[in-house]
């Protein structure tokens, strides 16, 4: 009976394996059939003009017509007075980037873009500011991130990033690059870690009667495997690649945070945004929203949300997919 069960079991995933990857394909390519993607390249959007307009909708609906009146002259003369600021008094610009990551960092593409064109124009007087929610994944991905964050301060661009939500692994690794770091209270930050997973079913086909057979050149071209027999000795090598990337992990976190006790906080644990504060890895709590109003009213800054979007290809699309799904099954290192 419990050999019917576990038959049955395993022709149901299989089963739904395939019907899942066919209706993937299938949406892919009527997306990509239909042609309705949104404008791709660079978009800018002066943040100043949608808060003003925002609490304008609301001081109209809130003031008596006398107060709103009075408020429109004092605007009119307001902005009289920004017109005849000459040119060398352009006032602080303030360049918004949002970096929204998963496994596989697949908004390095765009961010890369993003920052090309900010340091093609930002200066020492401006900021940039990067509101980034970002959990984590694989290694090689998330330390381009970070790279590309690292040419806004190589430029001597000012550097903020904000975390609302989360930045852990290979997220706080790009949120190290920043001058300073603001969290929310309860944003999750760390986890300075490094792992590796994968399932093994070498049992499983060796009581089928299965063999599976690899052939490789060099000792280490491949350690440890999902289908053949995992040796101790592959399992001290992965553990070898785990240490290294986690020596190289702390190294770029404490080039960048030379006050932080890295030993303390490198233990792959994370913590939320109060005690973050507390233990170095932040430097401010706040949120993203009242950052960049104050900037906007107290500061008097220009802010310019900066966005990239790239023409993405069927075959790209696929092969997202595929990667996403092997990201899934843990095989790489994951930060």
């Amino acid at each position: 009976m419990m050999e019917f069960l576990l038959d049955f079991c395993l022709f149901f995933l299989k089963a739904l394996t395939i019907v899942v990857a066919i209706v993937a394909v299938i949406l892919v390519i009527v997306s990509a059939s239909r042609g309705t993607e949104s404008a791709h390249g660079l978009t800018i959007e002066k943040l100043n003009e949608k808060y003003q307009k925002m609490a304008d909708t609301l001081r109209q609906a809130a003031f008596s017509k006398t107060e709103w009146r009075d408020y429109e002259k004092a605007q009119k003369k307001q902005r009289k007075k920004d017109s005849k600021k000459s040119g060398d008094d352009r006032g602080k610009r303030v360049y918004v980037l949002h970096f929204l990551g998963d496994m596989r960092a697949s908004h390095v593409d765009s961010l890369r873009e993003e920052v090309s064109a900010v340091v093609a124009v930002g200066t020492q007087d401006d900021e940039v500011v990067v509101c980034l929610e970002n959990a984590g994944g694989t290694v090689h991905e998330h330390g381009l991130g970070a790279s590309q964050l690292q040419r806004i301060r190589d430029h001597g661009i000012p550097l903020v990033v904000i975390v609302d939500k989360v930045a852990a692994s290979g997220g706080y690794l790009m949120a190290s690059i920043a001058d300073k770091i603001i969290a929310a209270p309860f944003a999750i930050i760390g986890s300075i870690g490094v792992l590796t997973q994968l399932p093994n079913f070498n049992r499983f086909l060796e009581q089928r009667g299965i063999d599976f057979e690899q052939v490789t050149a060099g000792k280490y071209k491949r350690t440890l495997t999902m289908f053949g027999k995992n040796t101790e000795e592959d399992r001290e090598k992965t553990r070898e690649e785990l240490e290294e990337v986690h020596h190289l992990f702390k190294g770029a976190v404490k080039k960048h945070r030379p006050n932080l006790d890295i030993e303390s906080v490198a233990t792959g644990e994370h913590w939320y945004g109060t005690r973050a504060l507390e233990l170095g890895l932040i430097d401010e709590l706040g949120f993203s929203d009242d950052y960049l109003m104050r900037l906007a009213t107290q500061d008097h800054a220009q802010i310019f949300s900066v966005s990239y979007k790239g023409r993405e290809t069927l075959l790209q699309k696929l092969q997202g997919a595929f990667a996403a799904f092997a990201t899934s099954l843990g095989i790489g290192h994951s930060l």
